[in-house]
């Protein structure tokens, strides 16, 4: 339902009362995530803390709402962040049981249609106040995907006249308004046409420009930007008809093209090499052959808006993120913004369904969390398809994890579709910082992290590293300190660590720390024993000056001083 370009929408909710109206409403918007309270809704599809930054976080990146909650408290949440109107997402308030829909912002952005549908699939009645809405069925000022509008100020003024008793024709191609409940007369001054041709505005036309014309584009045209503009003008073709440009996929990283097109306010789209006029044909084959009013331009009409996703590719997107230690709460939000995009997501099973859930067209690549090589390469296999890519870590992606594998796949690579893609890493809490958190500040101070792994340095590195460590009176973080295949690394680790420490010194284990079940300890060095760790713990050795005390209500805070040596005056 609803406009095929808008994001999918975001169903918030801030009581359990109103999960089952939250899911009648998911019905109608199947790719909708429903965001629930920590602690006060079980079920959600998300969670989150704090319901006013939430819900700014996703009016900014111009995400469709839909608050399950009293219209004030959106109103009043979303006030410091308004945009100009027509710049903003769809906001609408329904009631927690269904029984009120109430479109609050984005007029222009559909949420009207968003209203009708909802109060449909809950049996009520909108309640829209849209006097033009009211009276015609449709908002001539929102015309639906692809077509724009041309001037909105004077198509207010044009609206109003409507409201006021004015007759219109419609001249041009407009099947949507054939719906309307519109005052036609045949011989009316006002005017509704809809078409490509450039024209001058005028206060008794309402302009609708279909987006039928695509611009293939040469990298080497200069002022790629202003060079569009004088092409369309010449041909005379509006410019607001112009539905994307399209160059070589050997240029997808090409900034001055990204600038371009930010410029025209138009998608960028790409295809094999090839002159302008032999791209525009590639992608849009049954046309006839473009125009080429400027050289290095080539243009094409098409008889109807084009698909944009039909035409070529986008540039593809790889982002190597972090998930944290497992908690929803302690995931970054550009991680969730990335997750909710992805196309495609690969990493260990384990890891990817801590990411989830996942959309049904989201399509996730499973595999063995020692296949770490494959799966990098298998990422920018997809992303140079033009398909947004995830690949999850637990933690952050940069410690022991998956950022370093990418990184190493597309330095080895002389591919320039690999090269080109979109890349970004995303950090995360990494799980040695969050067994501290949880302990207090055994890291308070100057620490070493280092894997006991020896699948992919000698062991005999480790036993160097760890001695120099331990004589430099370093904190320290262990990562995979044992498993089955290791069962003997950690009891020489700590002989090593022994020869440098006191028995006395504090050791913090933490055993799946942010997710269920997680267990925190804190032991001696002289108590520590192999036996009480596995794969899965984060151990955290004191140095000299780690100390711990009584914390109420049981256990021990643990925390190294930011000072060294002689304490401080103050």
């Amino acid at each position: 339902m609803g406009d095929s370009s808008q994001k999918a929408p975001a169903i918030v909710i801030l009581g359990k009362g109103a999960l089952n109206t939250a899911r009648r409403i998911q019905q109608l918007y199947p790719d909708a995530l429903i965001h629930g309270l920590v602690g006060r809704v079980a079920g959600a599809d998300r969670s989150y803390s704090e319901f006013g930054a939430t819900l700014r976080q996703l009016y900014q990146h111009d995400t469709p709402i839909i608050a399950l909650c009293a219209a004030g408290i959106v109103i009043r949440t979303l006030a410091p962040v308004l945009l100009e109107k027509g710049a903003e997402p769809p906001v609408l308030a329904v009631a927690e049981d269904g029984s009120a829909v109430v479109p609050l912002l984005g007029g222009l952005g559909g949420v009207n249609v968003m209203a009708r549908e909802i109060a449909s699939g809950l049996e009520t009645t909108p309640a829209i106040t849209t006097s033009g809405e009211l009276r015609f069925g449709t908002c001539l000022l929102n015309p639906p995907s692809g077509y724009a509008l041309g001037d909105l100020e004077l198509g207010k003024r044009f609206v109003s006249d409507l409201l006021s008793g004015e007759r219109v024709r419609i001249e041009g191609e407009a099947p949507w308004l054939a719906q309307a409940q519109l005052p036609e007369d045949d011989r009316a001054e006002l005017a509704i046409r809809v078409g490509y041709a450039e024209r001058e505005p005028s206060a008794n036309e309402l302009l609708i420009y279909p987006r039928n014309v695509l611009v293939a584009v040469d990298a080497k045209v200069d002022n790629v930007a202003d060079a569009v503009k004088a092409a369309l003008h010449e041909s005379r073709i509006a410019l607001q008809s112009l539905a994307c440009l399209l160059v070589s996929e050997h240029d997808m990283a090409n900034p001055a093209l990204h600038a371009a097109a930010e410029t025209l306010n138009v998608p960028l789209r790409f295809t094999a090499a090839g002159s302008p006029g032999d791209m525009a044909q590639q992608v849009l084959p049954q046309l006839l052959s473009p125009i080429t009013p400027i050289e290095g331009i080539a243009i094409v009409v098409a008889p109807q808006p084009l698909d944009i996703e039909q035409i070529g590719h986008g540039r593809g997107r790889l982002a190597v993120i972090g998930l944290g230690p497992g908690a929803a709460e302690f995931m970054i939000p550009a991680v969730k913004a990335e997750l909710v995009r992805a196309n495609d997501v690969l990493g260990y099973e384990t890891y990817v369904r801590m990411a989830g859930p996942f959309r049904a067209d989201q399509v996730l690549h499973c595999t063995d969390n020692r296949e770490e090589m494959q799966r990098a390469r298998h990422a920018f296999e997809l992303a140079a398809q033009g398909r947004s890519v995830v690949v999850v870590s637990s933690g952050d992606p940069g410690v022991f994890a998956m950022a370093a594998a990418v990184l190493e796949a597309l330095h080895e690579s002389d591919n320039p579709l690999w090269h080109s893609v979109d890349l970004e890493i995303l950090p995360g809490v990494s799980a040695s910082l969050a067994t501290a958190a949880q302990a207090g500040a055994p890291l308070g101070h100057d620490f070493c992290v280092m894997s006991l792994s020896d699948n992919l340095k000698p062991w005999d590195v480790i036993e160097k590293r760890l001695d120099l460590a331990c004589q430099a009176d370093l904190a320290l973080a262990f990562y995979n300190p044992i498993s089955r295949s290791r069962p003997w690394q950690l009891g020489r680790a700590l002989e090593i660590v022994r020869q440098h420490r006191t028995p006395e010194t504090p050791v913090t284990l933490g055993r799946d720390i942010g997710r269920p079940g997680q267990t925190l300890q804190v032991v001696t060095l002289g108590e520590l024993t192999p036996e009480q760790v596995d794969m899965r713990t984060m151990v955290l050795i004191g140095s000299s000056l780690t100390t711990t005390f009584p914390r109420v209500g049981g256990g021990q805070w643990v925390y190294t001083p930011r000072w060294y040596g002689a304490k401080p005056l103050r």
